[in-house]
């Protein structure tokens, strides 16, 4: 039993103002594996007290970009050095299984590399030649932090979610107020510890497992300058709508329903195997998962079998146990509604290949799905439309190229996809056409120096690399 009865508020550990501790349930059983402290609008107005006080008087954001990404650097440092824990406490709060949270250790850390090599290139303040020769002035462009941040996670990568944002808000010489799922309290909870032993000063972070009300509370907040999110396209609008009131600076980071296009010249077995973990990472639970797979017509039947027995062939249950490949959805709730999509499928006259709303056989306990493929499926059926982060997959017919980059881009999302062909030119022809943030060809992997972010209903702003680093700063221009 794994317990945090205190929150991290301004870089110290402290007394929450509702001592009631949460009970964490088991997705694999749904029994009690921890109990945590969880924050209340007071606890905020404390953590964003602390951050204004930290950011006024300078103690981070006035240290010299060296001293910062140092102290940074030690925080992925620790991490890496504690990944197995990490691993294992997010497949306990997420059911994903361990193979995955293993696998994903290396994943933050090239994360956070990238944008601490961004900061060592950064130009923080520059001067420009004035355009007109006869005239003295100079102009001294800075680039300087825009304040209190206030960042907003899911529950679904926890920690790759905190890198993405902690990291750039942090050495742009931010303070940053970390708001977490409360499913992930435990290893939200370590990545508290870890951010104390790295040595942040008093008052620069706080990490605040809340539920939705007391994180609207947070985003509203009168001295939060900046909103950095990632969770629903729902939840995007809304805090939009806030921050637009308020004027604050937003980046959203949102939902998607990708598509995967198999190219007819495509090695379908190598196509499938790679979406394996293109569309099935994280037990389905992805914003980026490419769950449209576009098949030609003159192949299709044979990407429909060939997805039906791979889906057929992955083992269902225990996250712990090594050979799981997909492990249980994190709530109740989000059990249902994927079993709700499924039956919605079949309602809509999609044809079911395999899986379906029933649970498997000895997993009843637990919050499991039987993972489901779908074929002739019309793109505008909601199965392909709405976003079910789950192990859900549907195939759809194309007839031609144009073809298929119209039904990629007839959705409201535009987050990521992939495009699968035995000549990688054309491929990234077929790439650069389809109106999306990112774009794999052949299952490569996403990379963090590049710009990472959605068109359409995914989002607004980009995160990674130099780019990323960027949304966390503000231009003065300075003349002389």
């Amino acid at each position: 039993m794994i317990v945090y009865d205190r929150l991290f508020i301004g870089s110290s550990w402290t007394e929450p103002s509702d001592p009631a501790l949460l009970d964490l349930a088991s997705p694999h059983d749904r029994s009690v594996i921890g109990r945590a402290a969880q924050a209340r609008p007071a606890d905020v107005d404390r953590a964003v007290a602390a951050a204004r006080a930290s950011f006024d008087a300078g103690v981070w954001r006035t240290t010299p970009p060296a001293r910062r990404i140092a102290v940074l650097r030690r925080f992925n440092a620790l991490r890496e050095e504690n990944a197995e824990k990490v691993a294992q406490l997010i497949s306990l709060e997420n059911g994903s299984a361990l193979w995955f949270t293993r696998a994903g250790q290396p994943g933050p850390t090239r994360q956070a590399n990238a944008c601490l090599q961004a900061a060592e290139e950064f130009t923080w303040e520059e001067t420009l030649a004035s355009s007109d020769p006869a005239s003295p002035v100079r102009s001294v462009v800075r680039r300087e932090a825009v304040g209190v941040v206030a960042a907003v996670i899911p529950w679904n990568s926890p920690f790759s979610s905190a890198t993405s944002k902690i990291i750039p808000a942090l050495v742009a010489g931010n303070s940053v107020v970390l708001k977490v799922s409360p499913e992930n309290s435990l290893s939200m909870g370590f990545l508290a510890e870890l951010l104390e032993r790295a040595g942040l000063p008093e008052g620069v972070v706080s990490v605040l497992p809340a539920d939705r009300e007391t994180s609207e509370y947070l985003v509203s907040h009168p001295q939060v300058d900046k909103i950095a999110f990632t969770g629903s396209t729902r939840a995007g609008r809304r805090i939009a709508s806030i921050a637009g009131e308020q004027l604050k600076r937003v980046s959203l980071e949102l939902g998607g329903k990708s598509a995967a296009v198999i190219l007819p010249d495509a090695g379908i077995d190598k196509a499938v195997a790679g979406l394996k973990f293109g569309s099935l990472l994280n037990n389905g639970e992805s914003c980026i998962a490419q769950t449209r797979i576009l098949a030609p017509r003159g192949r299709y039947e044979e990407v429909v079998t060939a997805l039906r027995d791979l889906v057929e062939s992955l083992k269902v249950g225990d996250p712990n146990d090594p050979d799981t490949f997909i492990g249980p959805m994190i709530r109740p709730d989000q059990q249902q509604r994927v079993r709700t999509y499924i039956q919605l499928g079949i309602e809509e006259g999609a044809r079911l290949v395999t899986g379906g709303p029933q649970i498997l056989e000895g997993l009843e306990k637990g919050n499991y799905v039987t993972p489901t493929v779908f074929a002739d499926v019309d793109n505008s059926m909601r199965i392909a439309q709405e976003e079910i982060f789950g192990p859900v997959l549907v195939v759809i017919a194309y007839d031609d190229e144009d073809d298929a980059v119209r039904i990629a881009d007839d959705s409201a999302y535009g987050l990521s996809g992939g495009v699968w062909s035995s000549d990688e030119e054309h491929a990234l022809a077929v790439a650069r056409r389809i109106r999306t943030g990112t774009v794999t060809v052949n299952g490569a992997p996403v990379a963090f120096d590049g710009p990472f972010g959605g068109f359409k209903a995914s989002g607004i702003g980009r995160e990674y690399g130099a780019v990323g680093l960027g949304t966390y700063t503000e231009y003065k221009t300075i003349t002389v």
